[in-house]
């Protein structure tokens, strides 16, 4: 039975008795046409609170009611219709399935389902839920309405049939988590959430930390007609800015002393003891610069630090260890690039409606990835308080008076585990308060289990994609609340593009096929085969024979020539 055919109200089967838990049902359908699919959603009529309603419910799982007899089975050559006819029954397709049903409830536009708190009577019949009624219960927000993220249909229906959006506003509060394998297709739905917020009915404001450079195809939404808005009422064409490295530029002087600590690694106790008596002697000095730092650095007392003893007595050489944290700090923080004495981003300039602005840190190493970013949200959480308690006007670079969202790529190098990187107290602390002040994250990784738990159990809407790997599965079921065992148990069954949505932006946990973008992918996995076999075409081999014989080259030549084929002249 189609589901055109449900919407004429025609019956797919009848309530059977209790299912596998209190908050469950079973049903009996023949299900002829295939349509009763995990995930998919059917109701019966029930007097509930007074009146009779539709009581609305998600298929869990199925098993056949008639099996037939093994010896038959085992026998390809006998033809399903002569068990059929053998065992009595009418035709091959007479078949019986036991469907299991999780119990929704009676949908209530204030308090969403709202369960009757009891199993069906037997024998009640059972109808698919039509598009035009599902539709509207599953999502709060319609495509294109304020607030909505159009981020595909459901799974288990036509593509497009029953639209699948978000509520902008409750994940921008209470934060998102994208979580799946790799090639699920976790960056490609990213792309098409940040797309749906540059619309003209979302005009948000978005930073993305970008550590492999798959967001820059994000700069061809400006130009596509579908994202600009020009008429009496209003005049809107989205911004997509692309920071490379060396665009983005952190002042040293507005950097947490921890932070500059976690920057230099692992270094000894002595220089560890020296950093922090030179960081606290420019406490005070608002301006510092590096070369302030290094001066401080060698003003340290090391006799008051070694209690006046010497090196015979067992005790470290701490002029030495100056010397050592000096090349460390010129090492690190001394670095051209990422931070400078003068030059600054300004979070305006990042952070405004209508723009999307992609940090690509992909060139810097772990440390200093974490130490930029920390800094950039320390900085945009201090301006949205800041903002929000008075204390700013237009011409304060922190001034921010509207609400922000940060998605951060490969979170898990950012919250590991029971902390240890620079940014992993501070994501926790915006986590727990950013609702307050306007402040959301969201978080994409691949690897739940390599993700601080507590940090993951705080996003309250959660898009997850093909997990296979057990330790990630098990991370996902004990920080997701909102998912049945059910459709956890799913997560290594889905396909590339397709997602499980629950949370806080929708009203009840659905199989979502995620849409089309609007700009290309730019995540896509390297052509390798492709590359290999190029390497040898005629006209290659005939360039690299003449490179050879007019620009004679050293041993290791190979792989110069090989670099260049791969990655080009540059």
């Amino acid at each position: 039975m189609s589901s055109g055919a449900a919407g004429d109200n025609i019956p797919i089967g009848t309530t059977k008795g209790p299912g596998e838990s209190a908050g469950d049902f079973t049903i009996v359908t023949p299900d002829r046409e295939g349509v009763v699919k995990i995930g998919e959603f059917i109701y019966y009529w029930d007097e509930v609170d007074g009146g009779r309603r539709r009581i609305f419910g998600r298929v869990a799982s199925r098993a056949h009611l008639k099996l037939y007899p093994d010896a038959f089975m085992a026998d390809p050559a006998t033809s399903p219709g002569e068990v059929a006819r053998i065992l009595g029954f009418e035709s091959a397709d007479s078949e019986l399935y036991e469907v299991n049903v999780s119990i929704m409830g009676h949908f209530s536009d204030t308090m969403g389902f709202v369960n009757p708190r009891i199993a069906p009577r037997p024998g009640l019949p059972v109808f698919l839920a039509e598009p035009e009624t599902l539709a509207p219960i599953l999502s709060s927000k319609n495509p294109g309405e304020t607030g909505a993220v159009h981020v595909g249909s459901l799974l288990t229906r036509g593509d497009g049939e029953v639209p699948v959006s978000m509520d902008a506003d409750e994940f921008a509060n209470t934060h998102l988590a994208i979580i799946a394998g790799t090639g699920a297709g976790k960056s490609y739905l990213a792309g098409v959430i940040v797309e749906e917020l540059l619309r003209p009915n979302n005009a948000a404001a978005v930073l993305i930390i970008d550590p492999h450079q798959e967001y820059d195809t994000l700069d061809q939404i400006p130009n596509i007609d579908t994202f600009r808005q020009i008429n009496s009422e209003i005049e809107y064409r989205p911004e997509v800015k692309i920071f490379r490295e060396g665009e983005f530029v952190v002042r040293r002087n507005v950097m947490h002393h921890d932070d500059i600590l976690y920057l230099l690694g692992d270094v000894s106790t002595p220089q560890r003891v020296i950093a922090r008596r030179a960081l606290g002697s420019l406490r005070n000095k608002r301006n510092w610069i590096f070369d302030d730092l290094l001066r401080a650095v060698d003003n340290v007392d090391v006799a008051s630090l070694s209690g006046g003893q010497t090196d015979q007595d067992g005790q470290e050489d701490y002029r030495s260890s100056k010397q050592a944290l000096t090349f460390k700090l010129q090492d690190t923080l001394g670095r051209r690039g990422a931070f400078d004495d003068y030059k600054h981003t300004d979070m305006q300039d990042l952070l405004r409606p209508g723009r999307c602005s992609v940090l690509q840190v992909g060139g810097m190493d772990r440390r200093s990835q974490q130490i930029v970013v920390a800094t950039i949200l320390r900085r945009a959480f201090e301006g949205r308080q800041q903002t929000k308690r008075g204390e700013t006007d237009p011409r304060d670079e922190l001034h921010l008076p509207f609400p922000v969202f940060v998605l951060i790529e490969e979170a898990h190098r950012f919250a590991p585990p029971g902390g240890g990187a620079a940014t992993s107290n501070l994501l926790a602390e915006i986590l727990a308060e950013g609702r307050k002040f306007g402040m959301g994250i969201g978080l994409i990784t691949q690897r739940p289990g390599k993700l601080d738990q507590d940090v993951l159990s705080q996003c309250m809407t959660q898009c997850i994609m093909r997990i296979v790997n057990p330790v990630d599965q098990n991370a996902v079921a004990s920080a997701v609340e909102s998912m049945g065992r059910d459709l956890l148990a799913e997560l290594p069954a889905l396909s590339k593009g397709q997602a499980i949505v629950s949370g806080a932006a929708v009203n009840t946990t659905v199989l979502c096929r995620v849409r089309e973008r609007k700009t290309p992918h730019g995540g896509a996995s390297y052509k390798s085969a492709e590359t290999w076999t190029d390497y040898f075409r005629p006209e290659k081999v005939r360039r690299r024979k003449t490179d050879e014989a007019l620009f004679p080259q050293p041993d290791g030549s190979a792989e110069v020539d090989l670099a260049r084929e791969l990655f080009g002249d540059d």
